[in-house]
Formats: structure tokens, C-alpha cells, sequence
């Protein structure tokens, strides 16, 4: 059985005991936080699609810490005219895992 749900206005395909990383949540670690925006839900024999969500359906997971990703550098450059810029940025992610699913 598997979901997706959208989370912080990203959709993610959540499957029970998976690991997700999305966008940095006001939660603590060790919390349980739930998202009721299920967008699909498929239980093997049928799929029901939400319009826009799935009605009485969500999830809930545990918050297991709040990561940094890798470093981007974005960098800038205009031919011939000597300006050049480079810069760093590193994303906030929070490490979730699912522990169930209602549908």
C-alpha cells in the first residue's frame, strides 16, 4: 500500500516504514506530526484519487532530525566583461519516517 501526499507543497510517494527528507518543519525531534493532504491513495487491488484529496485519509510519521543537504554552488559569469559571482546554499531538510497510514 502507498499514498502521496503533499507535504510543505512538495508530493512524495509514502510507502509504511519509509524514510522521507522534505523541507524543513517546525517540529520537534521524536515528535509525531500527521498530513491529512493525500492526494492517492492504492491499496494494491484499487486506486482512489482525491478531488483535490482523499477523504478521511493521512498519515502519520516521526521526526527523526533536521539535516542539511549538500552544498550548491551557483555561480555567474558574463563573457567578456569581467563579472563573475559565486555563491553557496545549503537546504534545510527534516528527516521523517512514515509509521502508518490511515485510508
Amino acid at each position: 500500500m502507498y499514498v502521496i501526499v503533499e507535504i510543505a507543497g512538495q508530493q512524495f510517494k509514502a510507502e509504511k516504514g519509509k524514510r522521507l527528507f522534505v523541507h524543513r518543519l517546525n517540529a520537534e525531534q521524536g515528535s509525531v506530526v500527521d498530513f491529512e493532504k493525500v492526494l492517492l491513495v492504492d491499496n494494491g487491488k484499487t486506486v482512489t484519487i482525491g478531488a483535490p484529496t482523499v477523504e478521511g485519509a493521512k498519515i502519520s510519521c516521526e521526526v527523526l532530525s533536521h539535516p542539511r543537504g549538500e552544498k550548491v554552488i551557483v555561480f555567474h559569469k558574463k563573457r567578456r566583461k569581467g563579472y563573475r559571482k559565486r555563491n553557496g546554499h545549503r537546504q534545510d531538510f527534516t528527516e521523517v519516517l512514515i509509521k502508518s497510514i490511515v485510508a
